[in-house]
């Protein structure tokens, strides 16, 4: 089983508004993103919130999803990945981190993930559509203690490098895996919100 963990405690300091509760077709980011995520196979999904964390969590009340508050999310998204992990099921194998900030990735493209690293001795997987690596990325609990370590907003790019033989990297025909919504201008490209 893997767990998934989605980060969707940060300010957003760069759009300057909550891109979380942003419209996006007929919802919202936050919405769409978990919408996609419990179209998975993933065994469950934790949203780790921290800023307006009130006003998400409504918008998520009837969602099959685990919710934590991260009370030290302005220190960085490791104390986000640490909050999400004291909630992982003891069944699962892996967590996949996810940014709540990326909307347009698959079931299908999270699936595929999941398979991949289900059928391989690899211990990270990481999607990469056309050559550029992007999110979410899956790690295997071994590395439960690592993760746990993070700090500021470093995220999971520290454990990679010190494991690269440990690595699998997935070739994505999802131009999702690489779109996050940051600014206004990502907002309002033709990929993003409008």
């Amino acid at each position: 089983m893997v767990s998934v963990v989605l980060l969707a405690a940060g300010k957003a300091k760069r759009m300057g508004k909550l891109k979380q509760l942003m419209p996006l077709g007929t919802s919202t980011i936050i919405e769409k993103t978990v919408d996609n995520l419990l179209g998975s196979s993933a065994g469950e999904v934790i949203v780790v919130l921290g800023h307006k964390a009130e006003d998400i969590k409504k918008k998520l009340a009837t969602s099959d999803v685990k919710i934590t508050f991260n009370p030290l999310f302005e220190k960085g998204m490791g104390t986000s990945i640490a909050a999400g992990l004291k909630l992982v099921d003891s069944n699962a194998k892996a967590v996949m981190l996810t940014l709540a900030d990326q909307p347009f990735i698959k079931s299908q493209t999270i699936d595929k993930l999941i398979k991949a690293f289900e059928e391989s001795d690899k211990g990270i997987v990481i999607p990469v559509y056309q050559d550029k690596p992007g999110h979410p990325i899956i790690f295997s609990l071994k590395y439960k203690a690592e993760l746990e370590d993070l700090s500021g907003d470093i995220g999971g790019r520290e454990i990679i490098k010190r494991h690269p033989e440990d690595v699998l990297i997935v070739a994505i025909d999802d131009e999702g895996v690489i779109i996050d919504i940051d600014t206004m201008d990502s907002y309002s490209s033709p990929t993003g919100g409008k």
